[in-house]
């Protein structure tokens, strides 16, 4: 009996009335969570009301996932639950961007069938820093563009921004995405791919060309190309001559020709698509019918 002359609870009834375990209730009284009131003639521990209430109050701070050392602190004073909560809100947010990651690497493993090594690789590349991952990407660029000095500066830029990194808190799917689009940056053959590219691009282009011309011949390709579609024009007719002559004036056909099938390969569109995923935003139009029309009707031009 306590001095006020309530009941006291051996650690068997205060199990009974809390519905935890002797042996749950002795662990956290051993770690000084819950320590007794006092003790009988005997040694037993002994418990009073208010540790009823204390221990309730563990066993809420343990479900939501709390340590023993953060629950001390909180029945110590030394931090409030606000205080703790706000800590573990934190941590468990970053627990679950790295479930979210172990989720998307799972899944491709399981979609790829992934060999052992493939897996480790996937591993790695999904959960590298931001600044590991900007550094992949400003090696990237470093390769692609070294020593070109007249490409179009609109391209660089798209380029960059098509390669944002992720956000803080990715979807499994922009995590499978950025794990693709990391391995495709690396791929030497993607990276020979991309700088064809950039060099039809600067090539006979003046330092003093606008910056943005070649988005502008894109959609002026694109408008002209979906006219001629709508319309019906075959890419072998006088008229599709006609058609080419106002998009490319007195260029060279086949030099324009070899231009445009290396901007069309299907792993450029697919680093498209995989920045898309990764940036949260829809994949832009890739334009096939348009450019495949332009393809065959300087193809047509050139007999090839």
């Amino acid at each position: 009996m306590n001095d006020d002359g309530t009941a006291l609870m051996t650690i068997g009834e205060l199990a009974r009335a809390t519905g935890l375990t002797v042996r749950t209730i002795r662990y956290w009284s051993d770690e000084g969570a819950l320590p007794p009131v006092t003790r009988s003639t005997g040694g037993y521990r002994l418990y009073d009301a208010a540790s009823v209430a204390r221990l309730e109050l563990i066993r809420t701070l343990r479900e939501l996932g709390l340590g023993l050392d953060a629950v001390h602190r909180v029945l110590a004073g030394e931090e409030t639950l606000a205080q703790v909560a706000a800590a573990h809100v934190s941590a468990l947010d970053a627990q679950i961007r790295s479930l979210r990651v172990t989720r998307a690497v799972l899944s491709t493993v399981a979609r790829r069938g992934s060999t052992a090594k493939e897996t480790t690789l996937m591993n790695k590349l999904a959960r590298l820093s931001a600044a590991e991952r900007r550094r992949i990407i400003d090696d990237f660029m470093a390769e692609v563009f070294e020593g070109i000095d007249t490409a179009d500066p609109d391209i660089r830029t798209r380029l960059r921004l098509a390669a944002a990194d992720l956000p803080d808190d990715p979807t499994p799917e922009q995590v499978d995405a950025w794990v693709e689009l990391a391995e495709l940056v690396q791929d030497p053959g993607f990276r020979a791919t991309m700088r064809r590219m950039i060099e039809s691009n600067a090539a006979d282009r003046g330092a003093d060309a606008p910056t943005s011309s070649s988005l502008w011949f894109v959609s002026r390709l694109v408008r002209l190309a979906g006219d001629a579609l709508r319309e019906g024009v075959a890419p072998d007719s006088p008229r599709a001559a006609d058609i080419l002559r106002a998009l490319i004036g007195d260029a060279d056909p086949a030099v324009v020709r070899e231009r445009l099938t290396s901007m069309t390969s299907a792993r450029l569109v697919r680093y498209r698509e995989l920045s898309a995923t990764v940036n949260g935003v829809e994949p832009p139009s890739a334009y096939e019918e348009q450019f495949g029309w332009v393809v065959a009707a300087l193809g047509a031009r050139t007999g090839s």
